[in-house]
């Protein structure tokens, strides 16, 4: 089964600086019928305004996955970890026991994230942070885990989640393939571009939750980017 959650029908929020959509319930959007999709809490495709961003605030027992579709963020937290993450690249902190942080577009232009918020599997734990490149040329025309708490995906960034974030670039016609458990939580979102995912068109920034598929067959309308989760 799949829902189709048409990006003009997100929750929305415009406080200037930062212009944001949510795919669940969140902050000033609430909706309790859509609380989340399996392990996956958020997923929140945001704009922010060049010189800007999230001052430090606290978080605590999630697993946060920033995908930057375009510019840069640069984050600083309590543990004394600071980076910038730039387009193509993610970056990912376990909250654990809890940590601050802050986030900031220091750059000239606007960065476009989508930052993805995963239930951990235990409470608690030491906070960590950590950043990676994933060139959209070594993703091209294949799905690339990007983060998984899963046994084998060590080449992915490392979260403590029954779950795993996974990324693709795909010009027009490609196809790729992706099969797990009926059982499991899917949740497609192209940051750029058209697909189908098992004959359902799927737009630029469109939501798709899939559950019930052991197999999903993604088939790029054209040249795209998108990024999908499988979790618990």
């Amino acid at each position: 089964m799949i829902e189709l959650r048409p990006f003009n029908k997100l929750g929305s929020a415009d406080h200037g600086w930062l212009k944001a959509r949510h795919h669940f319930s969140f902050a000033n959007y609430y909706d309790p019928a859509n609380m989340g999709h399996g392990a996956l809490r958020v997923w929140n495709d945001d704009e922010i305004a060049p010189n800007t961003g999230f001052p430090a605030h606290p978080h605590a027992n999630m697993e946060i996955i920033t995908y930057v579709r375009e510019g840069a963020i640069t984050h600083q937290d309590s543990l004394g970890n600071r980076g910038r993450t730039e387009a193509g690249d993610v970056q990912v902190m376990s909250a654990g026991s809890g940590i601050r942080h802050s986030e900031y577009n220091l750059e000239p232009g606007q960065t476009r994230i989508f930052q993805i918020w995963i239930q951990p599997e235990k409470q608690g734990g030491e906070p960590t942070w950590g950043s990676k490149p994933f060139p959209k040329a070594d993703r091209s025309g294949r799905l690339v885990t990007i983060a998984s708490g899963v046994a084998g995906d060590a080449d992915a960034l490392p979260i403590r989640a029954n779950a795993r974030v996974l990324a693709t670039t795909l010009k027009a016609g490609e196809s790729a393939e992706y099969t797990t458990s009926k059982a499991r939580h899917l949740y497609l979102v192209p940051a750029a571009g058209s697909v189908e995912v098992n004959g359902v068109k799927v737009n630029a920034r469109d939501g798709a939750a899939i559950r019930d598929e052991a197999k999903v067959t993604i088939t790029a309308l054209e040249d795209t980017e998108l990024v999908l989760v499988d979790a618990a």
